[in-house]
């Protein structure tokens, strides 16, 4: 059964996961022969706050990439 695991920061809305949870599932199904039922997709929203890039807080970026 393949578990993925999608790291985000926070702020996506329910419609964008659920297109990105079935979007992965079909990959999966259609790459590897995964089955549909078994798959499993979990998201973790990560607050601005406890993610950094280049040293930097995301939170505390003042552009946006």
């Amino acid at each position: 059964m393949p578990h993925v695991t999608v790291q985000l920061l926070e702020g996506r809305t329910t419609e964008q996961k659920r297109a990105a949870a079935k979007a992965i599932t079909d990959a999966l199904v259609e790459t590897i022969g995964a089955p549909r039922e078994s798959t499993v997709v979990v998201f973790q929203d990560i607050p601005r706050d406890s993610w950094s890039r280049g040293g930097t807080l995301v939170v505390d970026r003042t552009e946006r990439k």
